[in-house]
C-alpha cells in the first residue's frame, strides 16, 4: 500500500506552503484563499510523508468549534488524501494538541501551575463571576464613580498587555488608572485567595510560568516541537509572548493569518505581531496565497481597490480562476427607509429559488438593523440574526420600553418588575417622574417623554460610552428615539412596536426565520460567505465611525472590516447609502464613505443606480 500522499489538488502557492516543513513561517493566506486547507495538508505532510511522530505537533486555533473541524479534516485527509492511506488514520486522532490558547493554557497550568501556587483544581471565574468580585469590592470602597464592566474591560486589557497590579501606574495615567489600580490590586487577591482564575489569566499565568521557571518552558518546547497558529492577525501581545516562548527553541513555528483582515484591536488584537515575529525569528519565510476560490474578480478587484490605500500591513493582489462576474453595485438612495426597501425588494426578485440563506445584510452598528428589521416584515421577508439580537429584544430597548409602558399602564406588573430590578434607586426616581407627568402625557410629543425619563431616572448612567459594547447600546437607545419621532403619540409608538414583534413572532411559529435572509454587523461575517451580500449604510460617519475617522489606526481598521465584508460576496454584491438618514436620534445630510470615494478618496465607479 501506498504509504504517501499526493498533493495535486493543491496550487503552486499552497504547495510552497506545506512543503515548507522546518524553521519559522508566515503563510499569508487572502479572503477564500484555502487557509485551513493548507494547514491542515502540512499537518499530513508532516506525519505521512516526513514521519514526524504527531504527538510533536501542537496546533492553535480561536475557538473550539474551529478545533474541531480541525481534527476532522485532518482525519479525512490523513485518512484517505487522493489514495487509501487507511494503515495511518488512526494516528490523526493523537496529535499533540489542537484547541485555543485558552484550553491549551488550562491544561498547562493544572498539571505545572503549582510552581507558581496554583492549585490543580482551581476554578475558571467566567463573566458574571468576575462581575460580582468587582461589585463586592466596589462596595466595600463605597466607589460608585465607575460601573464593574469599566474595571471589567480596564483589568482585561492589562492582562491582555501582561501588565500586574503591581505594574498598573508604570504604563497608565489616565483619569480612572489609580482607583482601577486599586480594584486591579483587591480583585487579584480575591481570585487567589478563592484558587480560582480569570479567562484572562490562563495565558498571563502561563506566560509568566514559562518565564521564571525555564525548566517547565524547555518540558513543554521538547514535547511540541512543531507549533501551528491560526488567525494570527487576531492575537493579542500575550497570545504572541506565547508563542514565541514556545517556538524559541525548535523555531518550527508556522502562523497563518490575513492581515487585511485584522478587525479585533478593539479586543486586544494587535497588528504590530507580524513585525515582532519576523524581528524575533529573522530567517522567517513568508508564502502569499493570493488565489481566491470564492468570489468572482469584479469583487476581487473592488476589495484590493479598497484595501491597497492601507499601509500598516501587507497587501495581498486576489486573484481567481472564475469568471470576471458582475459588476459592484453601489446604490444611493433617498433615506434609510427607501435603502431598506431596496435591499427588500432586490433579494425578492433575485430569490428565484426560494431559499433566503443566498443573501446576507451587513451594516457597521447593530442599531442599522432596525430599518432593515421592519422593511423585511412589511414584505414577509424572513430573516435572522446572526450573532446578535433582534432589535426590539435588545435589553436596553427592552428596558426603556418597560418605562414607557408604564407611564400608559402604570397596572403592567411585567414592566414593573423588570424596572425594578434595576436598582430601588432607580425604580423610586422613575415613580416620582410618574407622580409629576401622568397628567401630562397626552401634551407631549415621544421623544420629548424619552428625553425627560433620561433625565429624571439616569438610566443613560448605566452605560460607559468608553466602552464598545455600552456605547453600541447607546446607539440602540438613539435608534430608538429615531423611530419614536415617526410615532410623536406614545400610545401610538408602542402600539407600532408591538406589531413590529407580532410580525415577527408569526415568523417565528411557522418557521421561516431560520431559513431567512442573514442580517449581522460586519463583524460577525468574518468567516462566512454567501452568494447575494448587501452592505447597507457605507457613509461617513457609519464606515468609517464616527469614532474611527480621525485615527489613522482605526481608520485602517475600519477599511479592512469593509474589506472583510466585501469578500464575504461570491457572486453579486450591493455598496448602498443614503442623502439622508434619521440615526442615532438625528435627521443628518449624509456622505457617501470615502472608502466609495466620498470625501478625500473621489474614485471612478460604474453600475450606479
Amino acid at each position: 500500500m501506498n504509504s504517501k500522499i499526493s498533493f495535486d489538488h493543491l496550487n503552486k502557492k499552497q504547495k510552497e506552503a506545506v512543503f515548507n516543513t522546518t524553521g519559522p513561517s508566515v503563510i499569508l493566506a487572502g479572503a477564500g484563499s484555502g487557509k485551513t486547507r493548507v494547514l491542515i495538508n502540512k499537518v499530513v505532510n508532516l506525519v505521512v510523508n516526513h514521519k514526524t511522530d504527531t504527538s510533536l505537533i501542537l496546533m492553535i486555533t480561536f475557538t473550539n468549534k474551529a478545533a474541531a473541524e480541525m481534527k476532522e479534516r485532518i482525519y479525512r485527509v490523513g485518512a484517505y488524501g487522493n489514495t487509501p492511506v487507511h494503515s495511518v488514520a488512526p494516528v490523526y486522532l493523537k496529535l499533540g494538541y489542537v484547541g485555543t490558547f485558552h484550553s491549551f493554557c488550562a491544561l498547562a497550568l493544572r498539571r505545572d501551575g503549582h510552581h507558581l501556587g496554583i492549585d490543580r483544581n482551581f476554578v475558571i471565574y467566567n463573566d458574571d463571576d468576575q462581575s460580582d468580585l468587582i461589585k463586592a469590592i466596589l462596595k466595600k470602597l463605597e466607589s460608585k464613580k465607575f460601573t464593574p464592566s469599566y474595571f471589567q474591560n480596564r483589568i482585561s486589557s492589562a492582562k491582555n498587555q501582561l501588565i500586574s497590579p503591581d505594574r498598573y501606574l508604570e504604563v497608565f495615567s489616565d483619569y480612572g488608572a489609580s482607583l482601577a489600580a486599586e480594584v486591579y490590586g483587591k480583585y487579584q487577591k480575591e481570585l487567589d485567595k478563592n484558587q480560582a482564575i480569570d479567562f484572562d489569566d490562563l495565558i498571563m499565568k502561563t506566560c509568566e510560568l514559562f518565564t521564571k521557571h525555564s525548566q517547565v518552558l524547555e518540558k513543554y518546547q521538547d514535547k511540541y516541537q512543531f507549533i501551528l497558529v491560526d488567525e494570527f492577525q487576531d492575537t493579542n501581545y500575550a497570545q504572541y509572548v506565547l508563542t514565541r516562548l514556545m517556538g524559541a527553541k525548535y523555531r518550527n513555528v508556522t502562523v497563518v493569518g490575513d492581515f487585511s483582515q485584522s478587525i479585533y484591536s478593539w479586543r486586544g488584537a494587535d497588528i504590530r505581531n507580524l513585525e515582532k515575529f519576523s524581528s524575533d525569528f529573522p530567517e522567517t519565510k513568508v508564502f502569499n496565497l493570493e488565489q481566491n476560490y470564492r468570489s468572482t474578480q469584479n469583487i476581487l478587484n473592488f476589495a484590493y481597490e479598497v484595501i491597497s490605500k492601507n499601509q500598516t500591513h501587507p497587501i495581498l493582489q486576489l486573484f481567481t480562476e472564475n469568471n470576471e462576474g458582475e459588476e459592484v453595485c453601489f446604490c444611493q438612495m433617498a433615506n434609510e427607509e427607501e435603502e431598506a426597501m431596496f435591499v427588500a425588494n432586490e433579494i425578492e426578485k433575485l430569490n428565484k429559488d426560494d431559499d433566503y440563506k443566498q443573501f446576507a445584510v451587513l451594516y457597521r452598528t447593530n442599531a442599522q438593523s432596525r430599518a432593515i428589521e421592519e422593511a423585511f416584515l412589511h414584505c414577509g421577508i424572513p430573516y435572522t440574526l446572526i450573532g446578535g439580537t433582534r432589535f426590539y429584544e435588545r435589553k436596553e430597548i427592552k428596558d426603556i420600553l418597560s418605562y414607557l409602558r408604564l407611564l400608559i399602564n402604570p397596572e403592567d406588573t411585567v414592566a414593573a418588575d423588570r424596572i425594578k430590578k434595576l436598582g430601588k434607586g432607580r425604580w423610586n426616581k422613575f415613580r416620582g417622574f410618574y407622580d409629576s407627568v401622568k397628567d401630562k402625557i397626552e401634551d407631549k410629543n415621544t421623544p420629548e417623554i424619552i428625553e425627560l425619563l433620561f433625565l429624571e431616572t439616569g438610566y443613560l448612567e448605566l452605560y460607559n460610552p468608553a466602552h464598545e459594547d455600552d456605547f453600541m447600546r447607546l446607539e440602540n437607545i438613539k435608534e430608538l428615539k429615531s423611530v419614536a419621532f415617526s410615532y410623536p403619540k406614545l400610545i401610538e409608538f408602542l402600539e407600532q412596536v408591538a406589531l413590529v414583534e407580532s410580525e415577527y413572532s408569526e415568523g417565528e411559529k411557522r418557521g421561516k426565520n431560520k431559513e431567512g435572509v442573514r442580517l449581522m454587523t460586519l463583524h460577525q461575517a468574518k468567516g462566512l460567505e454567501f452568494p447575494y451580500v448587501f452592505i447597507v449604510g457605507v457613509e461617513e460617519g457609519i464606515l468609517p465611525h464616527s469614532r474611527s475617522a480621525a485615527d489613522v489606526f482605526q481608520l485602517e481598521e475600519e477599511r479592512r472590516l469593509f474589506y472583510v465584508g466585501i469578500t464575504r460576496a461570491r457572486e453579486k454584491l450591493y455598496i448602498t447609502y443614503a442623502k439622508r438618514r434619521f440615526i442615532f436620534g438625528r435627521r443628518n445630510e449624509a456622505m457617501k464613505s470615502r472608502f466609495i470615494g466620498g470625501e478625500d478618496e473621489d474614485t471612478e465607479r460604474s453600475s450606479w443606480y
